[in-house]
């Protein structure tokens, strides 16, 4: 395991991305500030409390079948969030115990909590880099001291690209990461959408925006898609995160969430 070295100071005065969705996925470690955004949010669309879950979900089923049915046992997970139930080192190391698992963060409440990300199976290894998505660089430097660049790796970027609001930066990181590990590699990702939700989608993006949160912007499906181009994409492609291999559903199918996402392999 690697540690973490000092913690910066939290500031609990402005919202924060995380403790947002720590928020609202009913975790405890988060701020008035965080719940006074949160809630504004939620008032005017609370689909969005359902979209964090079926996000959440939707890691946990590409982080099962990566690791349970491609083979992949090396991870890099960036924009990891606070930890919550089934992480992604729990999941792929259930299925595969020798699985080693990169965390990739910067922010301070993450960083504060990051030795519960660090637990391991004996066979396996997780460690945390404190880093922006912005510089592949040293993710990518950091990253091979704990996971072998010349095997197949998954990179998993969970809502986290739309903070990168500049699209050509954006697929340019992306492109980075992906030219540094091998063939069998993996993209998944999924980023949000105004496609459901429309108008109500675009008024949260701005009072997000306005909150002192990381800006972000939304992408359309063919937008998301392109993060993909030159990768094999895996069934059923670019879709809504809750209709990605979902569990089996009894009765009505769930409605699709402002989210998209999909899976790819490095050929």
């Amino acid at each position: 395991m690697s540690g973490t070295g000092p913690v910066p100071e939290i500031d609990t005065s402005v919202s924060h991305v995380a403790r947002i969705w720590n928020y609202w996925l009913g975790g405890k470690d988060n701020y008035p500030v965080d719940r006074e955004v949160g809630d504004r949010i939620l008032g005017m669309l609370p689909d969005v409390a359902r979209l964090a879950r079926a996000s959440r979900l939707f890691l946990n089923r590409v982080v099962w079948h990566l690791a349970a049915e491609a083979g992949v046992r090396q991870f890099v997970d960036i924009g990891t969030g606070l930890p919550t139930v089934d992480n992604t080192h729990e999941v792929a190391q259930r299925a595969a115990p020798d699985a080693k698992i990169v965390y990739v963060d910067n922010d301070p409440l993450v960083l504060a909590h990051a030795q519960a990300l660090l637990t391991s199976t004996p066979e396996g290894a997780t460690a945390y880099i404190d880093a922006d998505l912005r510089d592949p660089d040293r993710i990518i430097a950091k990253a091979a001291e704990t996971v072998d660049l010349d095997r197949p790796v998954a990179f998993t970027l969970m809502g986290i690209l739309e903070f990168v609001t500049d699209d050509e930066q954006a697929y340019a990181v992306v492109r980075r990461l992906l030219d540094a590990v091998p063939s069998g590699s993996y993209l998944a990702m999924y980023d949000g959408t105004n496609v459901v939700h429309g108008e109500a989608s675009d008024r949260i993006v701005d009072v997000w925006n306005a909150s002192g949160n990381a800006g972000l912007v939304l992408r359309t499906p063919e937008g998301i898609r392109r993060f993909f181009d030159g990768l094999e994409l895996l069934d059923p492609g670019v879709v809504p995160v809750n209709e990605w291999r979902p569990e089996v559903t009894v009765g009505t199918e769930p409605e699709p969430v402002d989210a998209y996402g999909g899976v790819g392999r490095k050929p």
